[in-house]
């Protein structure tokens, strides 16, 4: 009986090693998998722009006050229902080295994120026309 007791505690110690070597195998090839997904929706956020709607979409209107932060702005495009993610646009910001200048700025939900920045990266014309005119 002791020696049944021992190759049965044996068999099943074995089988439960397995199993939670299978289980912890599944996860990782879960979590791998909902890692490269992610990741590449971010990557594709990034570099391959998409508008919120399509043509001929809503007008916004967007007023940035000197002294505003870019992160303060973004906020706000979000808000306005201009982007959809906030990191993406900071980094495309950052990557194609545009500045947002103070102004009122009439948008689209049109727009994709890359022409938005460069609309906010452009002097508005009543503060240009100002600024010429002194």
């Amino acid at each position: 009986m002791s020696r049944l007791t021992k190759d049965i505690n044996k068999i099943t110690g074995t089988i439960i090693g397995v199993s939670g070597k299978l289980i912890l195998c599944a996860v990782i090839i879960l979590l791998l998998a909902e890692g490269i997904t992610r990741g590449y929706a971010f990557g594709h956020s990034i570099f391959y722009q998409t508008s919120m709607e399509p043509e001929p979409g809503t007008d916004k209107t967007l007023t940035v006050t000197d002294g505003e932060s870019n992160a303060q702005v973004i906020r706000a495009l979000k808000d306005l229902g201009l982007i959809d993610n906030e990191l993406s646009i900071q980094i495309q910001q950052w990557f194609y080295e545009y500045d947002i200048y103070p102004g009122t700025y009439t948008l689209n939900t049109s727009m994709t994120s890359k022409e938005i920045l460069q609309t906010l990266n452009e002097k508005p014309e009543e503060e240009s026309g100002e600024a010429g005119g002194q």
